[in-house]
């Protein structure tokens, strides 16, 4: 993940200083009920949790947003270390995608 963090272009970077990236093994089953998918059969691969940059008033003093890199989904999904360093790479913009206000389907039609 780190190369995927060190690949950001920096004028993008520069506003991530109050984001936290962190890993985690699964998505809790609730999460992804909320999310509306299903357990069963859905993977998340990340997750934004947060206030857009664009929503942010000019005084904005909230917690550290965070993106959630799950690995057992993404693992399990690209059991190569090729694909899995690519799609932890495409996983990673989008959600900092949607800390830049990009909604899903803008990053996805992006590539993301």
């Amino acid at each position: 993940m780190a190369a995927a963090l060190d690949a950001i272009p920096a004028e993008f970077a520069r506003y991530l200083e109050n984001v936290a990236v962190v890993i985690e093994d699964e998505p809790a089953p609730v999460l992804l009920r909320e999310l509306g998918m299903d357990p069963r059969r859905d993977s998340l691969y990340g997750l934004y949790q947060g206030t857009a940059l664009p929503e942010r008033p000019h005084d904005f003093t909230g917690l550290p947003d965070r993106i959630t890199i799950f690995a057992g989904p993404l693992m399990r999904a690209f059991p190569s270390r090729g694909a899995l360093e690519r799609q932890i790479c495409v996983t990673v913009v989008h959600e900092i995608a949607h800390f830049f206000g990009i909604d899903e389907r803008r990053v996805r039609r992006l590539g993301y």
